[in-house]
């Protein structure tokens, strides 16, 4: 959600914020703008309703030559999408510009407060309140902008990374964050800063990234400086990201969600790769082994996650339960943040991220490091809030996700999770051993089972355009593949726009068969496991219905490619790994079926990749 980028150096800033915001578009963002300061000193501010391309428009002809600057993309929360609510925003007297990511929750009393003091407002917008926040406070107390800027936010209660320049200062760009990321790039006398590091990558691979209630002072020329709210110097730590510029561009894919749903065979062997020993199959996880106490004392685990994450923690559920014998529970960390959950000092708490910047998340992390639970997290981007929050984790290594429908985080996650699984029920001694090197072998080939799904892409593509005029669609699963079905109906619904709910295969008699008929298509997952015969019986109670289903099914499975309308045959694998194969086609039908009802398949309407608020 939002963007932010800066710059302050010997080059021009313009065309290093434009390029920028153009990486964070994948985010999701209604409006853009930028603030510059001139050569005059004067700070030109513009923004617009739209893309960055609209801006680019908007600023076309005008001077942008400038060495120090701000820009913003937004994803609307407080006021509508709109010129007036585009960032950056000016304080009242025009002297400050300030970008914000986040919400300040109590920008009502505040901007109650500057009424009373002669203040009015141009935006609908809290940030509009923080800058004229910071403005009056560098009034009255008569104080540096850093000052200032540390004053008024020991007042604001919320979420926030902010970059703020001040009329007449075009060397210092003043920096904070609070539970929003916000990292800065270091180069050779110049300065980056950006809510997501990637988005700056190709000018320099040295970042800090700024810690909660930490506020900085970026001038050029001269070394970070890093104090916390209180004025107390910070450690500046800077750490190497490692990221390649092809990581971020289509390589040859119509949109970064089909490229990320190709990438998959690569991703998880990266996921895997010294983790798995091909030769013993044997399983190493630095972060299990060396706090195995926890695991082996451990008398509860608790996954807390959003989304896809969440989904991808059932399957987890599924496979701590079966081979390590802990009681699971799986919540939503926007739900557990606030109803005062039960947290006792041998539980586990898992937190499940791709970004490892979702905001509820990072709220239930707090809640459960202060119960006194170990915290273990499992993420994607290295650096991230989530990674330095908890105790320790594991990162699943797919490389940067910029389609907005999660694919390659969710099999790399549930990837890790099986590792996980698996390690603690050796430890634990609750795995049989020849069921734990069949399942770490079936892992090393899985990279293989997806290339062969993937190349059933121009069948799903040719089925997918046959359901472009659904509106309903019910996804059904039982055991693993329950939160398959979730996940395959997420995918649908966030880049089609069509509605579907994903459910457990036997809950269909129970209320929702009544939605039955020869309009409402049901995908089922219906490979060799378990349940089988049970997943059977269900889709012959659709089909007396008069209802169309879609399969997927195991390759040879000669039953159900005679009794379903349409089927998707994947390769087998062990049960508790064939929700990362049955997922792929699911993936795969989504993104057809958008694009041939020509949705915006990366950038879906109302949507953000990272949801940095509540």
């Amino acid at each position: 959600m939002c963007g932010i980028v800066g710059y302050v150096g010997h080059r021009q800033a313009y065309p290093i914020i434009i390029k920028g915001l153009h990486r964070l578009e994948y985010r999701g963002y209604d409006s853009a703008g930028v603030a510059l300061i001139g050569k005059d000193g004067q700070i030109g501010l513009y923004k617009c309703k739209g893309k960055v391309d609209d801006l680019e428009r908007f600023m076309a002809g005008k001077d942008a030559e400038s060495t120090i600057g701000i820009g913003h993309t937004r994803w609307a929360t407080h006021g509508a999408p709109n010129d007036a609510n585009a960032h950056p925003h000016f304080s009242q007297s025009g002297r400050l510009a300030l970008i914000h990511n986040g919400i300040i929750e109590n920008f009502r009393v505040l901007k109650d407060a500057l009424i009373s003091h002669g203040y009015t407002f141009r935006s609908s917008t809290d940030s509009e309140v923080l800058v004229n926040l910071i403005e009056y406070v560098q009034d009255t107390n008569e104080c540096t902008l850093e000052e200032a800027v540390r004053i008024a936010l020991r007042q604001v209660v919320g979420a926030y990374a902010i970059a703020v320049i001040k009329r007449g200062d075009p060397d210092r760009i003043i920096a904070a964050r609070q539970s929003s990321p916000m990292a800065i790039g270091i180069g050779e006398g110049e300065y980056f800063i950006s809510s997501d590091a990637a988005s700056i990558i190709d000018y320099t691979q040295k970042f800090v990234y700024l810690k909660d209630g930490e506020v900085t002072t970026i001038e050029k020329g001269k070394p970070l400086q890093i104090k916390n709210l209180y004025g107390e110097p910070s450690k500046v730590d800077i750490q190497k990201l490692e990221m390649s510029i092809s990581q971020l561009e289509k390589g040859g894919f119509p949109h970064f969600m089909l490229k990320e749903i190709h990438e998959q065979p690569d991703t998880l062997m990266d996921c895997i790769r010294g983790r798995v020993n091909p030769d013993t199959r044997e399983i190493v996880l630095s972060g299990v082994l060396d706090n195995k106490e926890h695991f082996l004392q451990a008398g509860r685990i608790i996954f807390v996650a959003c989304g896809t994450s969440w989904h991808a923690s059932l399957i987890g559920e599924h496979l701590i339960e079966n081979l390590c014998r802990i009681p699971v529970e799986v919540e939503y960390a926007s739900e557990f943040r606030y109803r005062n959950p039960i947290i006792r000092k041998d539980d586990v708490v898992i937190a499940v991220s791709q970004s490892g910047e979702t905001a509820d998340t990072l709220a239930a992390i707090d809640i459960a490091k202060r119960a006194g639970a170990f915290v273990y997290g499992i993420c994607n981007v290295v650096g991230s809030s989530i990674a330095r929050a908890t105790d320790s984790g594991t990162y699943i290594h797919v490389g940067p996700e910029i389609g907005v429908a999660s694919t390659k985080a969710f099999t790399g996650q549930v990837t890790v999770m099986t590792m996980l699984a698996l390690l603690i029920g050796k430890l634990r001694g609750t795995v049989d051993s020849a069921f734990y090197h069949e399942v770490a072998g079936a892992l090393l080939d899985l990279p293989e089972a997806i290339r062969k799904v993937l190349k059933k892409a121009p069948e799903v593509e040719k089925l997918s355009r046959i359901f472009t005029y659904a509106h309903n669609f019910i996804y059904l699963g039982r055991g693993y593949n329950y939160p398959t079905a979730l996940e395959g109906a997420l995918k649908l619904k966030e880049i089609s726009y069509i509605h579907a709910e994903g459910l457990p295969a036997a809950e269909m008699k129970h209320g929702p068969i009544a939605l039955i008929d020869a309009e409402m298509p049901t995908v089922v997952i219906a490979t060799l496991d378990h349940t089988y015969e049970k997943t059977v019986s269900n889709i012959e109670e659709i089909k007396a219905r008069g209802g169309k289903i879609i399969a997927v099914i195991s390759e040879g499975d000669t039953q159900l490619r005679h009794r379903a309308d349409y089927t998707i045959e994947v390769p087998g694998t062990v049960e508790c790994l064939m929700p990362i194969i049955s997922i792929i086609p699911l993936q795969l039908m989504a993104y057809y079926i958008a694009v041939s009802k020509g949705r915006n398949v990366d950038q879906p309407r109302n949507l953000a990749k990272s949801v940095t608020v509540e």
